[in-house]
């Protein structure tokens, strides 16, 4: 979890900022609120949510799923990005950073595209699977706790349509992917993750340097 991309000074990444994410003045004001959280720290960097923005443009998405929504800040980029008839569903489990995310998006105008569900992420996966919904998602997100990120992957997948994209952030883990003194639960959780997705042949992977780590899968 980053708030800005690995390897830019404070300098570099304001320029990036205001020279290339365009973000609208209601999503910075999201941005600005979370930061003063505690755990503010969970909020992807304002790059970050232009890139997703834009991937769901360029995919031409309809129907985006995300997993781990915090403050709705990434949420609200790609449903602003989806045509009218676009829809979002998101996991979490917290009323409290889901309180301020559902305000967000009534302000944007967008809250009837989003249905949040909030319960175990692994078991709204479930549900939506029995709900006959696999295979019908375009572009998903995961951004959760890290012990769970393939028992998540494994079922984004067949939720997701042949060409579809799965994102999944974080797995560069502030470079403690490569300290291997660094043996806490979290770490090695990204760690075989990467290492499974590497050898997933169901997907072609591309890993962006963006935030803390960008891993994007298209399903085959």
């Amino acid at each position: 979890m980053s708030n800005r991309s690995i390897g830019l000074s404070e300098e570099l990444h304001a320029y990036l900022v205001a020279s290339a994410v365009r973000e609208p003045k209601l999503l910075r004001r999201l941005r600005e609120e979370t930061a003063a959280l505690p755990e503010a720290r969970m909020q992807i960097a304002p790059e970050q949510g232009r890139f997703m923005a834009w991937l769901a443009s360029l995919t031409g998405a309809r129907n985006y799923l995300e997993v781990g929504t915090f403050t709705g800040y990434s949420a609200l980029w790609v449903a602003l990005a989806l045509p009218p008839e676009g829809r979002v569903i998101t996991c979490d489990i917290s009323e409290e950073w889901t309180g301020v995310a559902r305000r967000y998006w009534r302000e944007a105008g967008v809250a009837e595209r989003i249905e949040l569900r909030l319960a175990p992420a692994t078991d709204t996966l479930g549900a939506l699977l029995a709900e006959g919904r696999a295979g019908s998602f375009d572009l998903a997100f995961i951004d959760a706790d890290k012990e769970r990120y393939l028992v998540y992957y494994e079922r984004v997948l067949e939720l997701l349509r042949g060409g579809g994209v799965v994102a999944a952030d974080n797995v560069l883990w502030g470079g403690a992917v490569i300290d291997r003194d660094k043996d806490d639960a979290d770490t090695l959780a990204i760690r075989r993750f990467n290492e499974h997705l590497a050898a997933d042949e169901r997907v072609d992977i591309c890993l962006v340097p963006i935030g803390d780590g960008l891993t994007l899968a298209r399903k085959r």
